[in-house]
């Protein structure tokens, strides 16, 4: 059976941006499973002690319902060039546990530290979360993601980023790139300026 995952951020015993995990858990099973009934995921995990204080990475496993969670240290983590690689037949759109064709792309990063994936001609996402592109006034983030993810749709909902068409020619019109996922936000995003796109 097909396994999904979710990635969370938790702070001081809070899952951040919950509404938007369960809506993402939620729309997949039904997708998948065509399980109508919802569940919060809030309220099926229990969260040990130790992971009450500070800031961690809560990681669920699940399918029709949640196998397994996990909770792990958050690693900082320094990208200075991107890579700009080309599928035109890879599927993300749900958050799969099976990573194997991200990571196949992401082999192709030669002597960077992460891919841009170029999708029929579109900028989709990274290996790791979203792109947001800086054009000197706006962060813009493409219309074709991989994944929608729940990063994104906050930062959309709350008309911080806004969406818009990014061929891959257009990348060299902005200024720079953010990384966007749910442990980083415009407040702590990867940023990479744009002449480290290869």
């Amino acid at each position: 059976m097909c396994r999904l995952i979710e990635t969370i951020e938790l702070k001081d015993g809070n899952l951040s941006g919950i509404i938007y995990h369960n809506k993402r858990l939620n729309a997949a099973r039904r997708e998948l499973f065509g399980i109508k009934e919802s569940i919060a995921i809030e309220k099926e995990i229990v969260i040990p002690e130790e992971f009450k204080k500070g800031t961690f990475r809560c990681r669920l496993l699940y399918n029709k319902n949640i196998i397994r969670t996990d909770f792990f240290p958050i690693k900082e983590r320094c990208f200075k060039g991107l890579k700009i690689v080309h599928d035109d037949t890879i599927d993300y759109h749900l958050k799969y546990a099976d990573r194997s064709a991200l990571n196949k792309l992401l082999e192709q990063k030669g002597g960077n530290d992460e891919v841009i994936i170029i999708k029929n001609g579109m900028v989709t996402d990274c290996s790791i979360g979203n792109l947001i592109f800086f054009d000197g006034h706006d962060w813009i983030t493409s219309d074709t993601p991989l994944l929608k993810g729940t990063q994104r749709a906050y930062l959309l909902d709350k008309k911080l980023i806004r969406e818009c068409m990014i061929k891959e020619e257009d990348i060299f019109k902005y200024q720079k790139v953010g990384i966007i996922n749910a442990l980083l936000s415009i407040s702590n995003m990867i940023v990479i300026p744009i002449e480290n796109i290869y």
